[in-house]
């Protein structure tokens, strides 16, 4: 990490990062002959892969980067350790751009065209790594373009830990965070090129504990009362409530602690809830009906139950005034384009994704732009999207066909093909955050159309209610 933040250093102390920074093709220049450091930057925080509220390492490199830079720093906002924001400038407007960094447990994967486990609890297979060095990347080009300009106003990057069910921006927006942005940018690693109006599923996740008396399994059955017949009973209500919700619904489910030992009945056993609808209403209203299963489970097997509240998203509010301009933006930046090395090594990963080979368009253009969309995944970015007006873009940093939360994923984004799209995105950031600064027109006509869309008597209620930072989620 000491040659990163040697690199980093050495490269923002130069005479270099502000000279000629005059216009949108002066400071593509500077970012692509910063591709190197980013890049390095980006493949330490891959192998760390920290997961939520756990990113200590991840979150103090990009805190580095951004204050080498210039930007002073407040670490360990919203209560949360690994969160933090970096402001360059003053007044308004204010334009933010948001950073990730927590990987998944139990993805580890070395980055090799063929499943290897890498021997690390956890790996980033949703890019992550990509998405909070991209960012940092344009909040820099960002600053180093007003300061060559005299251009007025603030860039804030903010550093949102545990978006992976940790519900990190709502803690932030819960706490004010946001309330005098003027824009929200941000970005996700992707199998494809796009900017297209985004959407969301709504999401509540808790964590069911069930609490019963151990017994010896065979000689004393009778005297146990098992918390793992709690969960399996809850489990089946709810499965049999499937076919009662709505369809465009989703729940899922694992059990984290199933007892220890067959002849042992267990005192304690825990199932981890995940309930989606794109609104968010009907979440609430399936998340109620699970916990009542819950209850009503611990009734019959004669044990005992609580939950604690885990995350909760919003769904993702568009903002089609902003989206047009980045998808314009990423249209001239353009997609991704292997080289012959990096061509076999897609190839490979099409294989096992039962393709014959990598499809090479879909990396090097840009998906065509769409108004509407269909929501298949949750984002806490959710929530600041129904705080300030936000707008976001997909970069082909895996190969196209590739799943997210996959090894495929995680091996793409540590190599040379997950870089390059992570550039895509640091590039395209920036020019709408420049255009953004320069077109007072172009917030307001985004503001008004976010007020629209929100309904003037709204009123923000997170789903996950006042509960502090679920700091140990992942413990």
């Amino acid at each position: 990490m000491k040659n990163v933040f040697f690199c980093a250093l050495a490269l923002f102390l130069s005479g270099a990062a502000v000279n000629a920074q005059k216009n949108a093709e002066d400071v593509i220049k500077k970012l692509d002959a910063q591709t190197e450091t980013y890049s390095a930057i980006a493949q330490n925080i891959w192998n760390l892969a920290e997961m939520g509220y756990q990113e200590e390492k991840s979150s103090a490199l990009l805190q580095k980067t951004l204050s080498d830079a210039g930007f002073s720093i407040t670490t360990g906002v919203a209560n949360i350790p690994t969160a933090f924001t970096a402001e360059y400038g003053s007044g308004s407007p204010i334009i933010g751009i948001m950073g990730e960094y927590d990987a998944l447990p139990g993805l580890s994967q070395e980055a090799v065209a063929e499943k290897k486990l890498a021997g690390k609890a956890a790996g980033h297979a949703c890019g992550h790594h990509l998405f909070g060095t991209a960012s940092t990347a344009a909040a820099i080009a960002v600053k180093d373009w007003m300061l060559s300009n005299k251009i007025k106003g603030t860039i804030r990057f903010y550093g949102t830990p545990a978006e992976e069910g940790g519900s990190g921006k709502v803690y932030m927006v819960r706490d004010g965070l946001f309330d005098d942005v003027d824009v929200a940018l941000h970005w996700h690693p992707s199998a494809q090129n796009a900017a297209s109006a985004g959407a969301a599923l709504a999401n509540k996740s808790a964590k069911f504990r069930f609490y019963g008396v151990s017994s010896h399994a065979a000689a004393a059955p009778q005297m146990g009362r098992s918390a793992l017949d709690g969960v399996e009973a809850m489990n089946s209500m709810v499965n049999m409530m499937r076919e009662h919700v709505i369809q465009e619904a989703r729940i899922h489910y694992v059990i984290t602690d199933g007892g220890k030992a067959p002849n042992v009945v267990p005192d304690f056993a825990e199932v981890y809830y995940y309930a989606r609808h794109n609104t968010r209403d009907i979440v609430i209203d399936i998340f109620d009906r699970i916990v009542k299963a819950a209850e009503g489970a611990a009734l019959g097997t004669g044990t005992t139950m609580d939950y604690e509240m885990i995350g909760g998203t919003h769904e993702l509010l568009p903002n089609l005034t902003l989206q047009k301009v980045m998808h314009d933006n990423l249209s001239k930046i353009g997609g991704v384009e292997y080289t012959p090395e990096e061509k076999l090594f897609a190839d490979k990963i099409a294989l096992s994704l039962g393709q014959k080979e990598a499809d090479l368009a879909t990396a090097k253009n840009i998906q065509a732009y769409k108004t509407e969309a269909k929501a298949f995944g949750s984002t806490d970015v959710g929530d600041v999207s129904f705080t300030v007006p936000t707008v976001g873009m997909g970069a082909a940093t895996w190969v196209p066909g590739t799943s997210a939360h996959s090894w495929q994923a995680v091996a793409a984004g540590g190599t040379t093909i997950g870089k390059k799209g992570m550039m895509v995105a640091a590039k395209t950031l920036t020019l709408t955050a420049m255009d953004l600064f320069k077109d007072k027109d172009l917030i307001a006509k985004a503001k008004a159309e976010f007020m629209e869309r929100r309904g003037a008597d709204f009123k923000y209620i997170p789903l996950l209610g006042d509960r502090s930072p679920a700091l140990d989620y992942r413990n």
